[in-house]
């Protein structure tokens, strides 16, 4: 048979990722996977000091810039935000600034005839836990280009000279737009037919492994989830078979109603209600003061700053200070799904924040920040009514989020099955998995906390039948 290049080689690619998800033999067992989680734990000394800013050189507040920063510009900084809607509410809050895109990225490779995932058992300094299942490559182009004079991050290359047909995902995505002020990042995965070895701190996985271990708290993390959540499965639907019936359906369900529904409620929210968003002094935001080793609100908020003095051995820097933004309390995401025709569809909201990269993206049924349950409308009330009940619970696990920039966030994300949820038409909108997954193939279309729920959608479709693999 004549080598495909070109488009035809492209296309071939979409038809063997499909087999990405089935069984077979990994090339490293579950208990093998677990021994070395356990061992980078063992040998990953951490140290994290809380310590005030003025101790967190070279971070400063920069009163001209009206930021903290550091003193090479690099990284990050945080400034003050405030958000005005039409009706004058004002929201005023830190954020992360950081306008730069990195790389979330992943290669596979078929071994012994069976798709394999390059992970990373990575220490971020705001893990719970400090190691999780991460990409093969997670860094911001400071990283990357080295401004932080560390090391250059491991298998960079294969991305840098990444080819066309070679590319199963390259989308660029948001992040927590309650945090970043339009942060985004390039989602991608990369089949290679090298053989590539594994250094230490890496591990080739099967997907039906990395599924294995998102059933479980804190283990794989967000960024892993997110790149993930981008695999285009609507492509490959229609020429293979062996998949959850359910699901199947669902991914070939690609209705024009949906979209014309979603991007109507989407585009009227950002053209006539979209809040002016303006930049301000970090110190001159109303209700937020510095208070020792944090800067805080004055009453009750989400989250708060905090500074700290970091040691981590193995990273491309071993000993350094930073923020990083401290959750104050669990928050909890939930999908709210049904089936019609023998397809799933999940009811998703119109989601605006304040670091929206264009004002608003799609995001869950339900989320929830730690502190505003007070707000809750008819779908979050029916959604956390079914969760006290535990009625019809599909999913319920506690995941972290990014570490490099949260410290100690994990929130809850659910999946529940309700029928007939009373909801504003405006707001949300019933929609199948295939519309949705034809949309993440979009950029900045759907939010992060939606986008990690679908990927564990794939958790219980694998639970639907005897089979273990989508």
């Amino acid at each position: 048979m004549t080598e495909q290049t070109g488009i035809g080689r492209w296309i071939t690619g979409f038809e063997e990722i499909a087999e990405i998800s089935r069984s077979g033999e990994p090339l490293h067992s579950d208990a093998e996977i677990d021994g070395w989680l356990e061992e980078r734990k063992r040998n990953q000394q951490v140290e994290i000091r809380m310590i005030s800013l003025e101790e967190c050189a070279p971070w400063y507040y920069d009163g001209d810039e009206g930021t903290i920063r550091n003193t090479q510009g690099s990284f990050f900084r945080i400034g003050g935000v405030e958000t005005e809607d039409p009706d004058g509410t004002v929201l005023a809050q830190p954020m992360i600034l950081q306008p730069e895109i990195g790389y979330l990225g992943i290669v596979c490779r078929k071994i012994r005839g069976v798709w394999h995932f390059l992970m990373q058992a990575k220490t971020e300094p705001g893990n719970i836990n400090y190691v999780q299942i991460s990409p093969t490559i997670q860094a911001t182009k400071s990283n990357f280009t080295r401004r932080h004079g560390g090391k250059e991050p491991p298998y960079l290359e294969l991305f840098l000279k990444m080819r066309r047909e070679d590319i199963l995902v390259d989308q660029i995505q948001s992040e927590q737009s309650s945090r970043f002020l339009g942060k985004r990042n390039r989602n991608v995965i990369i089949r290679t037919e090298e053989e590539i070895p594994e250094l230490p701190s890496h591990r080739w996985m099967t997907l039906s492994q990395i599924r294995e271990c998102m059933k479980r708290d804190n283990l794989v993390n967000m960024d892993t989830r997110t790149v993930l959540s981008c695999i285009p499965y609507v492509f490959m639907m229609d020429s293979v078979s062996g998949y959850v019936p359910e699901f199947a359906r669902s991914m070939r369900a690609i209705r024009h109603e949906d979209m014309t529904e979603i991007y109507l409620r989407m585009n009227n929210y950002k053209m006539f209600r979209a809040p002016a968003v303006r930049r301000v002094p970090l110190l001159s935001l109303r209700d937020w003061v510095m208070d020792g080793n944090r800067f805080r609100h004055r009453e009750d908020y989400p989250f708060e700053v905090v500074f700290c003095g970091l040691n981590i051995e193995g990273r491309e820097v071993n000993r350094w200070n930073q923020p990083l933004f401290a959750a104050r309390g669990e928050a909890v995401f939930g999908l709210i799904c049904r089936e019609r025709g023998g397809r799933w569809e999940v009811l998703v909201s119109i989601k605006p924040e304040p670091g929206c990269f264009d004002a608003a993206e799609l995001g869950p049924s339900v989320q929830e920040e730690y502190g505003t349950a007070g707000r809750r409308d008819s779908v979050g009330g029916a959604f956390f009514r079914a969760l006290e009940r535990r009625e019809n619970v599909l999913v319920d696990v506690v995941l972290s989020e990014e570490g490099g920039r949260f410290y100690h966030e994990q929130n809850r994300n659910v999946i529940v099955r309700a029928e007939d949820v009373p909801h504003d038409p405006e707001k949300y909108v019933w929609v199948t998995l295939g519309s949705l997954n034809a949309m993440t193939q979009i950029n900045n279309c759907l939010n992060i906390q939606l986008r990690n729920l679908l990927m564990l959608f794939s958790i219980h479709s694998s639970r639907m039948t005897e089979e273990k693999d989508i």
